[in-house]
């Protein structure tokens, strides 16, 4: 008799964890619905303006690079190329200039 009375009252429990885990999974679909919606409707338009800002950098740094970085480089190495050979043609003279001012002089200062 009393196991009757155990099985009947497992029954009921078990009907009872049956109904409340139903309601949860309901209440969980309603919920992903409300997710799925909030994706859909706020934060995909917050994505495809990121991309946008994205896209509007990436030209920007193209347009810098093309208009100003490159040509600020170029006018760099050739004043760069041209100040040293500058330097390099002023230090041949300077060494032509010292030499035939010094073949002018023996080892003793005096004129030859």
């Amino acid at each position: 008799m009393w196991l009757t009375a155990v099985r009947d009252i497992a029954i009921v429990l078990l009907a009872l964890e049956s109904l409340v885990i139903g309601i949860l999974l309901a209440v969980m679909l309603v919920q992903l619905r409300k997710l799925m919606r909030m994706l859909r409707d706020e934060i995909a338009p917050v994505l495809r303006s990121a991309n946008d800002t994205v896209d509007t950098v990436r030209g920007t740094t193209h347009f810098l690079s093309q208009n100003l970085v490159e040509p600020a480089i170029k006018i760099s190495s050739v004043s760069s190329g041209a100040w040293q050979a500058v330097r390099n043609l002023l230090f041949i003279r300077r060494r032509v200039v010292g030499r035939s001012s010094n073949d002018m002089f023996d080892g003793s200062g005096k004129a030859q």
